[in-house]
């Protein structure tokens, strides 16, 4: 078992540990700003990480005019300007309240060949300083499902299927009404283009994620829980309410 102890913060609410996970953000923004011209961070979007972008926010300690933001997966067969789309949730969250220097967004309505090189060059362009993730229901880290993860991706961005239970988290989280609504299809960057990232937040909450929490960080590294990959990252902090948290709980207990 890896040593967690100075990763891992634990708090009573969803709204606390996001808060704690925003402060966290903005601090070791702050700390980079003070050495280096622009910070590249990519977002996560999903209802766990509202708390932590509403914080970020209101911050009016960061330089956001010196920030390049990019998000890490995005659906593919829904309408145009559809309020389900990541970059419609990370506009209305954060970008559009903050002036970025540049927001980099998936398009999945052109030429997906096309895409998947454009979105891959503008990841490759740079270091990625921070990355700001989640954990799913299954496991996942961004759109790499247990059956599509592959922890040596050659891959930067591609497209996926999504597995049954990723897209049963979509109306579980409120996202979309049933599970004939949800997107079969997605693009995503892959675990290695994740895991490039100097410094990684991750940010997870309520009792659905408990198990993949557990496994997370008790299980083996194994693409059966992509998530347990970031076990193997030496600066990967964890931000969890105790309901995501109450499976490691009870097995340490």
């Amino acid at each position: 078992m890896l040593d967690y102890a100075k990763k891992i913060n634990v708090f009573p609410s969803r709204t606390e540990a996001g808060t704690a996970a925003g402060k966290a953000i903005e601090k070791h923004i702050l700390k980079l700003q003070e050495r280096q011209e622009v910070v590249r961070i990519i977002f996560a979007a999903a209802p766990s990480q509202d708390a932590m972008l509403e914080y970020l926010a209101q911050s009016r300690s960061i330089r956001w005019d010196k920030i390049i933001a990019l998000h890490m997966d995005e659906y593919i067969g829904l309408p145009q300007g559809a309020q389900q789309h990541f970059s419609k949730y990370l506009e209305d969250h954060l970008f559009s309240k903050v002036g970025l220097k540049e927001r980099f967004l998936i398009n999945p309505h052109t030429d997906l060949d096309e895409e998947l090189d454009r979105y891959s060059k503008l990841v490759n362009e740079g270091p990625i300083d921070m990355v700001c993730a989640g954990i799913g229901e299954n496991g996942h880290i961004a759109f790499n499902d247990p059956p599509v993860a592959h922890f040596d991706d050659p891959e930067t961005v591609k497209i996926v299927t999504l597995d049954e239970g990723c897209r049963q988290q979509q109306v579980n989280d409120g996202c979309f009404a049933n599970l004939d609504q949800v997107p079969e299809k997605a693009l995503t960057l892959t675990i290695p283009a994740l895991m490039r990232g100097e410094k990684l937040f991750c940010i997870v909450l309520g009792a659905k994620k408990s198990e993949a929490v557990k496994n997370s960080l008790l299980g083996p590294i194994t693409t059966e829980c992509p998530a347990s990959i970031l076990a193997t990252h030496a600066n990967c902090e964890y931000y969890f309410d105790e309901d995501a948290y109450q499976g490691v709980v009870k097995v340490s207990s």
